[in-house]
């Protein structure tokens, strides 16, 4: 009987290796073919070791090319063997539902063709920066944008409540360029919006998880005022702080029962 193909999208978490789950392990050993994108040389020489079939999907990243191209050939190269009857496993570092759209598209196209697809949950850079910046997201509620979305869409958003900016290194680009920091001015322009609703004195933070146990997060504090001249990298992510929280709905608070908690 013919084997059926399937794909299992898995994360390696942010850790070299350290934040991978038994499930992951088992989705990993398994597969008759591994791909993985990971940002480190210990998982991915851990993943080779693991599984003789393990292939780098990063020279899919071309200096100058689309993004959306390069995503669109990582979909077809997870599935190519999917369709020839092989069980896939493809890892991706941190969550592999976080800011990995060919995970996404990749699972839907091949439930669309009929083969079992599944995610994996791993351990994200928000899992990190909530550990190591020591907030509750829970305590006020907490906003989670990409950078450029965030600006381009003008979304709305609480600011008593936290907030987390990804990608800050890269706003506005669309393609893939060399070097650690691909838009200074993007930084300056976000300085600049948030500063208008915060004040420029407002203290933000920006962190990078670490790949090794052995690492401290980067953690670079600054007014936003400041923000335009702070050490920003791809992997950076912004924390703005929220402001203070504003009154109780009084008529809500009694309408919930919580009138002791009102007064």
């Amino acid at each position: 009987m013919t084997q059926r193909g399937s794909l299992t999208v898995v994360g390696t978490g942010f850790r070299a290796s350290g934040q991978i789950t038994h499930e992951t392990q088992s989705a990993i050993d398994q597969a008759d073919k591994l791909f993985h994108l990971v940002q480190d040389i210990v998982t991915h020489h851990w993943l080779e070791e693991r599984n003789p079939t393990a292939e780098t999907l990063v020279n899919s990243y071309r200096h100058g090319r689309p993004r959306r191209e390069t995503y669109e050939e990582i979909v077809e190269r997870m599935l190519a063997p999917v369709r020839a009857g092989k069980r896939v496993c493809t890892a991706f570092y941190g969550h592999p539902g976080v800011f990995v759209m060919p995970a996404h598209e990749a699972i839907r196209r091949a439930r669309a063709e009929g083969f079992p697809a599944e995610m994996l949950p791993g351990i994200s850079a928000e899992d990190c920066l909530v550990a190591e910046l020591g907030f509750d997201p829970g305590q006020g509620g907490c906003q989670s944008f990409e950078a450029t979305d965030f600006l381009i869409r003008r979304r709305r958003f609480d600011p008593t409540s936290h907030l987390v900016l990804w990608q800050i290194g890269a706003i506005g680009v669309a393609d893939f360029r060399p070097g650690d920091y691909w838009n200074p001015e993007g930084v300056a322009i976000l300085a600049r919006e948030l500063a208008a609703i915060y004040g420029a004195a407002h203290e933000v933070e920006i962190y990078e998880a670490p790949p090794y146990a052995i690492c401290p997060p980067k953690r670079h504090r600054c007014r936003l005022d400041r923000l335009a001249e702070a050490p920003v990298t791809l992997a950076s992510t912004l924390y703005v702080a929220p402001l203070p929280n504003r009154a109780d709905d009084a008529p809500m608070s009694l309408a919930l029962g919580m009138r002791a908690e009102a007064d």
